[in-house]
């Protein structure tokens, strides 16, 4: 099957997101992939982007097309909760690839083909959109603290886990469907950003391969961080749990 016609998923989970969706939809559904689905994950967000997304959705579905989905969860609980059920749903639907994508406009949608290239050429069941690789680099207006942080998290995880991947709290994923299974993202303990981290341990863990290809992770293009305190500090306790676990 060529890879214009591969079922791939791209699951995107927002909360406050009205005024960055519509944007972000056009550029994900514009993409040259037939096979291609979005699936929005809303955590009942108070300013409407759950509603613009069904308005969005039936605008792309027209004419008997299926080319977006809205999956509605009653309660914020965590990005790893939202992407553990925006997942699930795509694998249930038959996707051959699942993309993780942030919808604040930060993570490059035109990688997409790219990195399903990547996919497919290596036979890896993990592509990781990389900040840390040769060629890969950070939106200038990041603030050196912010710099710092990111390239700590990395190190930090890094070491701890005994893993060669570079940028291993990357939010820009491509997965082969298979690897999911394998994972089992029931059974995944992280509700926060450090669903990253683990998810990618265990893919590794239980044998599967990772790429990593670069690209340039802008600045959101609207709102705010969703980044708090609590996430921080799960971030830095889940990668010394799991490497607990492992003995």
């Amino acid at each position: 099957m060529a890879q214009d016609e591969l079922p791939v998923t791209v699951v995107m989970p927002t909360y406050n997101e009205a005024a960055n969706l519509p944007g972000m939809a056009e550029a994900v559904l514009g993409l040259p992939l037939d096979g291609l689905h979005l699936k929005v994950v809303d955590d009942s967000s108070p300013d409407g982007t759950g509603r613009i997304a069904e308005e969005l959705a039936a605008e792309y579905n027209s004419g008997g097309r299926h080319r977006m989905s809205v999956l509605h969860r009653t309660e914020k609980d965590g990005l790893g909760r939202a992407y553990t059920a925006g997942m699930s749903a795509a694998l249930a639907e038959g996707a051959a690839y699942v993309v993780q994508m942030d919808a604040d406009g930060s993570h490059p949608v035109e990688a997409v083909p790219r990195m399903l290239e990547a996919a497919l050429a290596s036979g890896a069941g993990l592509v990781v959109g990389s900040r840390y690789v040769e060629g890969g680099s950070l939106d200038e207006r990041w603030g050196a603290h912010r710099v710092l942080l990111s390239r700590f998290a990395n190190r930090y995880a890094r070491a701890v886990l005994g893993t060669d991947i570079q940028d291993i709290t990357a939010g820009f994923n491509l997965w082969s469907a298979a690897t999911l299974r394998d994972v089992d993202l029931a059974s995944l303990d992280s509700a926060g950003y450090s669903f990253q981290v683990e998810l990618k341990y265990k893919a590794l863990r239980a044998g599967h391969t990772a790429v990593e290809v670069p690209i340039r992770f802008a600045e959101r293009t609207e709102g705010a961080s969703k980044m708090t305190l609590r996430t921080q500090l799960e971030s830095a306790v889940v990668p010394l749990r799991l490497r607990l676990k492992r003995r």
